[in-house]
């Protein structure tokens, strides 16, 4: 299936490396087209239309607000359509496309080295075929997670917004390696080492979190005296309230 992105920015970037094939792409800055297709071996065209009639798919990677603009721009011409655009609900997709089959996904950046999960929107009405080749592509990305759209936009701050937060975490944790000695390298190093490797072990683990905590805490130990710290530096509810600010800030 050839793939061709509308827009260049770092969540297309994302997208092509995780692909890991030739992609065709069109971005308002030519330089960004450029680099992009020629990291991918692909080719950079000189307009939206043109990656449309070549494209079996098109990806959507620009800004949510271009949805009109960029629709208009490739005239009917698209084949099929994936948006990864946030806030952006299959009925606006397609009135966008009318007439075209369109899928909506919901990514992160880690689908850069093909981890983590990807929310796709469940539909009916849409060709069996066609679907199973869209997913296929992007199961090479990470894990599908089939989602009732209602839940598309938790999805996003669950799993595409938080990477973000997960940085901030390892920031945290490192600076406080550091305020006790660590070289910044090294606290770095061990702090991304130690998600990791709990990531993984939650996916092995059935995303048993509770199982996780009691295989780490032992009853008046080191961690057990840090999780209480946390709790009472209220991060459990600092989480919340990061996912209810997304979810208000997309309807702005």
């Amino acid at each position: 299936m050839k793939v061709g992105l509308i827009g260049a920015g770092n969540m297309a970037r994302a997208l092509a490396r995780g692909l890991d094939q030739p992609v065709l792409v069109a971005d308002v800055l030519a330089d960004r087209a450029a680099a992009l297709a020629a990291e991918t071996g692909g080719e950079a065209l000189d307009s939206n239309a043109a990656v449309a009639e070549r494209a079996d798919l098109i990806v959507l990677c620009h800004k949510p607000l271009q949805l009109e603009a960029v629709a208009e721009s490739i005239g009917g011409r698209a084949r099929a359509v994936a948006s990864i655009l946030a806030a952006t609900p299959l009925r606006d997709l397609r009135a966008a496309y009318p007439g075209t089959p369109v899928f909506r996904f919901i990514p992160s950046v880690a689908v850069e080295v093909r981890t983590g999960a990807v929310g796709y929107a469940e539909q009916d009405g849409v060709d069996a075929a066609l679907e199973a080749q869209v997913l296929e592509l992007f199961g090479r990305l990470g894990t599908v997670v089939r989602l009732p759209e209602a839940l598309m936009d938790v999805a996003m701050g669950l799993m595409s917004t938080s990477p973000a937060f997960f940085a901030v975490v390892a920031e945290a944790l490192t600076d406080a390696g550091i305020r006790h000695g660590m070289p910044h390298d090294t606290a770095a190093e061990l702090v991304a080492g130690a998600m990791a490797g709990a990531a993984a072990l939650l996916t092995e683990h059935d995303h048993d979190t509770l199982g996780l905590r009691r295989t780490v805490t032992s009853p008046g130990g080191v961690t057990a005296a840090a999780l209480a710290a946390l709790d009472r530096s209220a991060l459990r509810g600092a989480l919340h309230d990061a996912l209810d600010a997304v979810l208000e800030a997309r309807v702005r």
